[in-house]
């Protein structure tokens, strides 16, 4: 059966990196994908209930990824629809391409630590396409945008799931996170800057902002007005998510449908004099047909898939046979982070805390930090290692095998120096 399983999931992997080459949706493929993995489960299995429960148990945990994933992107698509995004992209005035690289990659990484790594790149991609007209030129910031928000998601308990879980469970301090994370999870980031500094060059033709000049001077200052409450308020309820959470104990999918609904009555009433032509681009119905469904469900298909591979033992098996052949615990993690890029950071991690128990490793050993940046920025390497590339490779539609040529060894050039930053850091203060 594990045999099996692995084929079928190495196959649906090739589809999906091939998927323009095989002319396959990705997401057809990975839908496939999800359900022949448990069909393959369930067929072998002597007792389905207790495979129904594993299935269960996996839907409730993607469930919450993706309606978080759904609230995130309705609440950028009303910011949008009101031009709050606009207020940001005006004050953007540098054409030069460094530079405005710099700025966004910046932006995106501390954005990511306040927020987390995908709504910050649901965010920044919405800027983008304020910013930037050429689609090739977009392609390239975007990329970078999924660097900047793995590594800036990275160094804080709140940016990152695999941070969250860790913190959760006991395994890291926050303080002790940040001050351990911060500068790896900046040189992840600023090398591959670097490196793309010396091979881009010239301008970008900046989209042109709307023509408000035939406008009535009383319209536009309603306008205006519209699109600040919007902003705020969007970008409030945003960041109001991991307090919720810290609040409340209640998932962060919960803490996006409150901030969707309290976005939603604000829209309602700036608009309730309106009759129903005049109010429905600024509905949640409009921002709801915006909407890239097909990258919600490619998700939902890549990660039913890999419960399958967790509920199988497969994941964990890998895991201990990494430590009883390599050994070497920051090889291990090194790996680790390296596979993050093709199967899901969240379980990985899951299987290492499983691994190790904090009796033998306590809170803020070296290899929870360690293994808190690896997965966080090693998923970065492949668009489809983390939850910010999955939602950008939907949002603008970029290939899996562009992304490999033009943004992937950018990535794996910024993940060693982060390791190799973070191990000299602790070699100095221990």
């Amino acid at each position: 059966m594990q045999t099996l399983l692995i084929l079928i999931f190495v196959i649906g992997y090739l589809a999906i990196a091939l998927e323009h080459p095989i002319k396959i949706n990705k997401t057809a493929t990975s839908l496939i994908t999800g359900v022949l993995c448990w069909t393959v489960y369930i067929v072998s299995e002597h007792e389905p209930t207790l495979v129904l429960g594993e299935l269960s148990h996996h839907l409730a945990s993607v469930s919450e990824i993706l309606f978080f994933l759904l609230g995130a992107m309705t609440i950028v698509e009303l910011i949008d629809a009101h031009q709050g995004f606009k207020l940001i992209t005006d004050r953007i005035t540098s054409r030069n391409k460094v530079t405005l690289l710099w700025l966004i990659a910046l932006i995106t990484f501390f954005l990511s630590a306040i927020l987390d790594n995908l709504t910050t790149a649901i965010v920044m991609v919405s800027v983008l396409r304020k910013l930037i007209k050429e689609p090739e030129t977009r392609k390239l910031f975007a990329g970078v945008v999924i660097i900047a928000a793995n590594a800036g998601g990275a160094w804080s308990p709140i940016g990152d799931v695999t941070t969250t879980m860790l913190w959760i469970g006991g395994q890291i301090t926050p303080t002790n996170i940040i001050k351990m994370l911060l500068i790896p999870s900046l040189i992840s980031l600023i090398i591959p800057l670097i490196y793309l500094t010396f091979k881009m060059k010239g301008s970008v033709h900046l989209n042109k902002a709307d023509d408000d000049s035939q406008t009535n001077p009383h319209e536009l200052i309603i306008k205006t007005q519209n699109s600040v409450i919007m902003l705020l308020t969007g970008l409030g309820t945003l960041l109001f998510v991991p307090i919720f959470k810290t609040i409340t104990h209640l998932p962060p999918y919960m803490g996006i449908l409150l901030g969707l609904g309290i976005v939603w009555v604000v829209s309602e009433i700036l608009h309730s004099g309106k009759d129903e032509e005049e109010r429905h681009p600024f509905t949640v119905a409009h921002a709801l047909s915006k909407i890239d469904t097909s990258s919600i469900l490619f998700f939902l298909g890549i990660l039913v898939a890999i419960g399958a591979l967790e509920s199988t033992h497969l994941l964990s098996s890998l895991a201990q046979w990494m430590d009883s052949t390599i050994g070497n615990q920051d090889i291990i993690v090194i790996v680790i982070g390296i596979a993050s890029a093709i199967i899901d950071n969240v379980p990985l991690v899951a299987a290492s805390m499983g691994m190790y128990d904090l009796s033998t490793f306590p809170t803020d050993s070296k290899i929870w930090e360690f293994m808190a940046y690896c997965a966080g920025t090693g998923g970065s390497i492949l668009i489809i290692g983390s939850a910010a590339g999955v939602a950008v490779m939907g949002m603008e539609k970029i290939d899996f095998l562009w992304y490999l040529r033009k943004i992937s060894f950018t990535a794996l050039i910024g993940y060693f120096a982060g390791v190799i930053t973070y191990l000299l850091i602790f070699a100095l203060l221990h």
